[in-house]
């Protein structure tokens, strides 16, 4: 299954300029712990790096920072690693394992941004996927059991 058809695709992004606090305030408004930072290039939103919740604490709040005086460009994570729309599951659970990262941005060909998907979202659909597997052996005895009278 390619990833398009998993990840979310309603992303709460932010943009480099984006203060700290507004982004705190996104992140709180929408529920989420990330934001992927964006440019927009010829009416596309191009992904180029990460904030996380975890960025503002260690790098800001722990330092005892001024949360005015930097923006979301200034701490985001700057090697974004993203993945293809087309690529399937396994491939998107061996990059971000290989890469050590939980949430990874799913872009088009062009390099637009499509959605992102967490590991999170990924252990919630493997367990789905072996809960309806787990119930494969019961139905096969319940077969079994009515054709063997």
């Amino acid at each position: 299954m390619p990833i398009s058809e998993f990840c979310n695709r309603e992303v709460v992004f932010a943009t480099r300029e984006m203060s700290i606090p507004e982004a705190a305030q996104l992140m709180r408004q929408y529920h989420v712990g990330d934001l992927v930072v964006v440019d927009e290039i010829t009416g596309k939103r191009v992904p180029v790096g990460i904030v996380t919740d975890r960025d503002i604490v260690i790098e800001i709040i722990a330092r005892s920072l001024d949360l005015d005086d930097f923006s979301v460009g200034d701490i985001m994570s700057p090697q974004l690693v993203s993945v293809q729309e087309k690529e399937g599951i396994f491939e998107t659970i061996r990059l971000m394992r290989t890469k050590g990262i939980r949430r990874i941005p799913v872009v088009n060909q062009a390099g637009g941004l499509e959605g992102i998907v967490s590991a999170d979202d990924i252990l919630d659909l493997l367990a789905e996927e072996m809960a309806e597997l787990a119930k494969v052996a019961p139905r096969e005895q319940q077969r079994e059991a009515k054709t063997k009278i």
